[in-house]
């Protein structure tokens, strides 16, 4: 049965099939499948201890999601990181996120819960554990959408934002350090607590628009790893891992 590391949680009832496809997302979202990478059905059936069923048709929600591309005579690919998906992925978050703080009313306890999130953040800033400040960061977002009755959006959120978690992960790893981030989460709460929407507002802006001056220059640094709209038929031989 499909297992990754990170899986914990993961429903049970899931079919092979889906349990498989979020498990080959997951690791291409998370950059452990980087931008580029090809993908042998053979090499992962063996790795997850599936069929090559799963696999194939795995592979193929995720082409159809644009997070793999498929040349024929030569295989899959992990695709490369499309800036128009990522801009169009910011925009359905920022104009969601920021709306939902027109109806956001925050007592102690929302504040207390989001600076709960903060000091997890900051101990995991301070572990060096990226995963989690991840994670955190997710429930960070999320948590804003709760607490503005808001939460059923994140599902848009969540769908809409595969291209623009690549890019995210890569600033993570290569350009703004998390306290910066951890800051910029810590303004917005802030403002919230003296009910200055017009601030929180415009923090929180600042904040997810950030990570298009990272991509920016991630993508002088690697412009391998971003697509840049011409058609290259890309060779069997594996790129470098990110670290």
């Amino acid at each position: 049965m499909a297992s990754d590391k990170h899986s914990k949680g993961q429903s049970p009832r899931l079919s092979v099939r889906d349990q498989t496809l979020e498990t080959l997302r997951r690791r291409i979202i998370s950059l452990q499948l980087p931008p580029g990478e090809p993908l042998s059905e053979n090499e992962l059936a063996q790795e997850l201890g599936v069929s090559r069923t799963p696999v194939r048709e795995s592979l193929i929600l995720l082409r159809e999601e644009g997070l793999v591309q498929v040349y024929p005579q030569i295989g899959s690919f992990v695709s490369l990181v499309d800036l128009g998906r990522v801009s169009e992925a910011q925009f359905v978050r920022e104009a969601i996120e920021c709306a939902s703080l027109r109806d956001l009313s925050v007592d102690d306890a929302g504040i207390a819960g989001l600076r709960a999130v903060l000091q997890g953040q900051t101990e995991a800033e301070a572990a060096g554990d990226v995963e989690e400040f991840f994670r955190l960061d997710e429930e960070f977002h999320r948590e804003l959408l709760r607490l503005a009755g808001h939460e059923s959006a994140w599902a848009a959120v969540n769908s809409a934002k595969a291209h623009l978690d690549r890019a995210r992960r890569l600033s993570l790893l290569e350009t703004r350090p998390i306290a910066t981030l951890i800051q910029q989460h810590a303004a917005v709460v802030d403002a919230l607590e003296t009910n200055n929407l017009a601030d929180a507002d415009s923090s929180l802006r600042l904040h997810l628009r950030g990570v298009f001056e990272d991509v920016q220059r991630i993508q002088q640094a690697t412009p391998q790893l971003f697509s840049d709209g011409a058609t290259r038929r890309p060779t069997r031989r594996s790129v470098a891992r990110l670290a």
